[in-house]
């Protein structure tokens, strides 16, 4: 039995792995023995990989549309056959709109350093990630107050003494490392408070669970500050040293004591008084978990700003259990690896379409974009035309609010390329599918994991490939080449491409061998907490008042706006996940989909009798944007004003024959509303209407 070190792929956490591999044939994934935190676990999904490999539902070979958008009419392709024909159309459209009406988005991975350079290399400024669905609100407002994007925070939760969770549903929508941490901290005392209008399975396991009303989770954060600052709670050596802006906070937070905050969000004032005293108790080793998923509301970039204040307040920067900046190669005095990105590429003097890091739309952060955006773009032709689009391991799709108006973006394309290993509802719309080796067939781009003890990570391909399939970074490759840009791709190998990254590091490939892993710290790197913390802000403090914010003309503390109850038969529609399935990415995964086929509504059970619904009864679900059915959860585990379903279901792609029509789309209900300071979309803000299909 051969051992391969790898990273999995099954969701975004990217566990180290080690595959057992036996005639070219996967007979067993388990979490890296290597890596502290994992130490050969895996969870659900991480295991369902063996399913994937052997799925055959897989796009097998490259395929090129014959019939209409959506149809389902392919002829399959060889690749030269395919990318000739992807980089003509390319070529074509750049020579009659410009570079800047290409555009690519993606789930952000180990090889974006690869695709970011072949859109500078073609002269397009319209980089995508999923980000801004994700968690852009996040993003823009940890940079709003320290000037690190969110993706350079980390939270030391495993010293936690206690951890207040809003919606971030840990036991669930789980990421593995954290769990463990989390658990084994739980074991020796530290105390967990979990706050969401709806019973979760992490709400089961905290020491306390506060049922609040959807979409008022910043009158209570507004409240427990008010708590804080009122009575001393805060850390004052820390304010004073690292914080700007503190005066301000304290006379806007003034008006919003608790018991108006208990108007508001349903809980008592005595609770919101007693978790800003119990939370203050135990700093700094306090977290305010401030998310993942990060894009319900259009004030989501506030909500988010006012976690990161409480973790200021309590002053848990840099400090054990508290949360840190990742520290990469540098922070350990060694060499960072080497990034495509980092040549000297063509300059791109366009602005993105969608606006970001102009007047227009000044906060969000251009590296990301803001996705949502697009499809009205391209609708609109404002700022310009947007004619090709190259999606690669995303699904804009499902992951855009408002399906239909998506569909209709899509539809006129030039050219729609997806570059993925199955048929995403994108894909099914596409022109070209080039379709990319699963992640246990391939190698990528070494991945750096910053954190207090930075390493760097290898996935190695564990089998051949089953079909007639390639690795994304030569896809990119390949087609570079074709455009007359291949001298940007210094690489014809996965071992040139790893070598490339390695130079100057004074590490070698074969230094991955032995564990998969090559550690860069033996030690935890903390920072000064006195006089040495590095925050990227002008002051080069956390600004409460932000410069970011207010040079743009953006107030850092709005007034509050009251949520106004949904009408009678009338409910805020809430998605999240769970812990078998990854987004929109494995409702068709064999195994996965046995554990959880499809989804359901949850409605509280006092709503759901006036509306003469019973447990497992269908039901249509409406809104302004469109209406799906779904099967009754009829339940007192939600707030009466929500209702609630898994994201990634009610799928329309009839080869995905395990999802095809399972469940309901959220994708087809949400209407596509953006937080216009933060970046993400407000998924939670739509109100939809439930009744009985007879």
């Amino acid at each position: 039995m051969q051992e391969v070190y790898s990273i999995c792929l099954m969701c975004t956490v990217r566990c180290p792995i080690r595959v057992f591999v036996k005639n070219d044939d996967v007979k067993l994934i388990e979490g890296n023995p290597h890596v502290a935190g994992i130490e050969g676990s895996i969870c659900p999904k991480g295991a369902a990989g063996v399913a994937l490999l052997n799925d055959d539902e897989r796009v097998k070979s490259p395929l090129i549309r014959t019939g209409p958008r959506g149809s389902g009419q392919w002829r399959e392709a060889s690749w030269d056959e395919a990318l000739d024909y992807v980089a003509e159309k390319l070529r074509e459209i750049k020579d009659k709109y410009g570079g800047r009406s290409i555009a690519l988005t993606e789930r952000s991975h180990l090889n974006t350093h690869i695709s970011k350079t072949f859109l500078k290399a073609i002269g397009s400024p319209n980089y995508f990630s999923h980000d801004s669905c994700c968690k852009g609100s996040l993003n823009t407002a940890f940079r709003s107050l320290t000037g690190y994007p969110d993706g350079n925070i980390g939270i030391d939760i495993g010293k936690a003494k206690y951890v207040v969770s809003y919606g971030r549903n840990l036991f669930e929508s789980i990421e593995l490392k954290v769990v463990k941490q989390l658990t084994q901290a739980m074991d020796k005392g530290t105390k967990l408070v979990y706050i969401d209008p709806r019973v979760t399975v992490t709400a089961t396991r905290a020491h306390k669970y506060l049922m609040i009303r959807p979409g008022t989770d910043l009158a209570l954060n507004y409240a427990l500050m008010h708590v804080i600052i009122r009575e001393g709670l805060y850390d004052k050596e820390f304010v004073n040293r690292w914080v700007v802006g503190f005066k301000t906070l304290q006379s806007f937070v003034e008006p919003y004591s608790p018991k108006w905050a208990e108007q508001e969000t349903g809980i008592p004032a005595s609770e919101i008084i007693s978790l800003a005293r119990e939370a203050a108790e135990a700093r700094p080793s306090v977290v305010f978990h401030y998310g993942y998923r990060c894009a319900n509301y259009t004030n989501e970039v506030y909500f988010r700003r006012s976690l990161i204040i409480l973790n200021a307040l309590m002053g848990n920067f840099e400090a054990p259990g508290g949360i840190f900046v990742k520290k990469g190669a540098k922070d350990a005095g060694k060499k960072p690896l080497r990034k495509l990105v980092d040549q000297d590429l063509p300059k791109v003097a366009e602005e993105r379409c969608d606006g970001v890091g102009t007047p227009k739309f000044p906060t969000p952060d251009p590296a990301h974009g803001v996705v949502q955006m697009l499809p009205n773009v391209i609708l609109s032709e404002d700022p310009y035309p947007i004619k090709a689009l190259l999606v690669w391991r995303h699904d804009p799709m499902l992951s855009i609010p408002d399906y239909e108006n998506n569909k209709r973006a899509f539809n006129k394309l030039d050219l729609l390329v997806a570059i993925d290993t199955q048929f995403s509802e994108t894909a099914w719309m596409a022109d070209v599918i080039l379709p990319e080796s699963i992640y246990l067939e391939r190698g990528d781009s070494i991945q750096e994991a910053n954190g207090l003890k930075p390493s760097l990570v290898m996935r190695k391909p564990a089998v051949t490939p089953r079909y007639d399939t390639k690795p994304g970074w030569e896809i990119i490759k390949l087609l570079a080449d074709r455009l007359g840009v291949g001298r940007y791709f210094p690489y014809n190998s996965l071992e040139e491409l790893w070598e490339y990254q390695l130079e100057g590091t004074g590490i070698s490939i074969e230094d991955f061998e032995a564990k998969g892993v090559v550690s860069l710290s033996k030690d935890a790197i903390y920072w000064d907490r006195k006089d040495g913390l590095k925050f990227k802000t002008p002051s080069g403090k956390i600004e409460f008042v932000s410069s970011l914010f207010e040079n743009n003309g953006i107030p850092s503390f709005p007034a509050y706006d009251p949520v106004i109850p949904p009408g009678e038969g009338t409910f805020r529609l809430m998605i999240g996940r769970t812990v078998a399935h990854t987004h929109v990415s494995t409702q068709n995964n064999p195994l996965l989909n046995e554990l959880v086929p499809e989804n359901l509504l949850w409605i509280n059970a006092k709503e759901a009798k006036k509306l003469g619904i019973s447990d497992g009864q269908m039901v249509e679900v409406s809104s302004p944007a469109g209406k799906d059915t779904i099967r009754a959860y009829v339940t007192d585990l939600i707030h009466p004003e929500a209702v609630f379903m898994l994201h990634g279901f009610g799928r329309r792609v009839p080869v995905l024959t395990r999802c095809y029509k399972k469940g309901a789309s959220d994708t087809m209900l949400q209407e596509n509303v953006t937080d216009m300071v933060g970046g993400s979309p407000a998924l939670q803000h739509v109100y939809v209407k439930v009744k009985p299909v007879s």
